[in-house]
């Protein structure tokens, strides 16, 4: 039997991490959900008049900073920087949001566009939903791994778009 990664072990890294990422880290960003429903594409899959997005929420994540790149010729004044964001799944549970490409992620009044959205960060490397379970409904070496681990964050790799590209307005905030 496995002998990490229970319930109780799971408990104390949720409120550890959480207590971090909340009150000592306490760093925040803006999180805008596109809404593909409202939005009108044309037969070219294109949004000719804008992507909708839904209500801006506030999140605590912890934010790696990429180098900043030389703008494109064609951008001049831009500059390129990639941006990874890690969320606290349970966070993003407790308020039914799940991210997706194409969502933008505010920080410091500069926005980013959602390009990948990593969740296979297991507590102990294991996935509960991955007994390992043979033809019989049974693990001959190991019962009741489906009671170990469980994924802990959302990481989005995000990269710079200009403001007046993504059209979200300050007022609308």
């Amino acid at each position: 039997m496995a002998l990490y990664g229970g319930a109780r072990d799971i408990s104390l890294f949720r409120h550890i991490n959480r207590e971090l990422m909340h009150d000592i880290i306490s760093q925040q960003v803006v999180y805008h959900k596109y809404n593909l429903v409202e939005t009108k594409i044309n037969i070219y899959g294109e949004a000719s008049t804008g992507r909708i997005f839904q209500e801006p929420t506030l999140l605590y994540a912890l934010i790696e900073r990429g180098d900043e790149a030389s703008p494109a010729f064609d951008e001049v004044g831009t500059v390129a920087q990639n941006l990874t964001f890690r969320f606290l799944r349970d966070d993003l549970t407790d308020i039914q949001l799940v991210c997706d490409q194409g969502d933008i992620v505010q920080w410091k009044d500069l926005y980013y566009e959602v390009d990948n959205v990593i969740t296979n960060q297991y507590f102990v490397g294991k996935n509960p939903d991955y007994p390992n379970k043979d033809s019989t409904g049974t693990n001959p070496l190991e019962t009741g791994l489906e009671n170990f681990g469980t994924s802990l964050s959302v990481i989005c790799n995000a990269h710079y778009v200009p403001a007046d590209k993504v059209g979200i307005d300050k007022q609308r905030l």
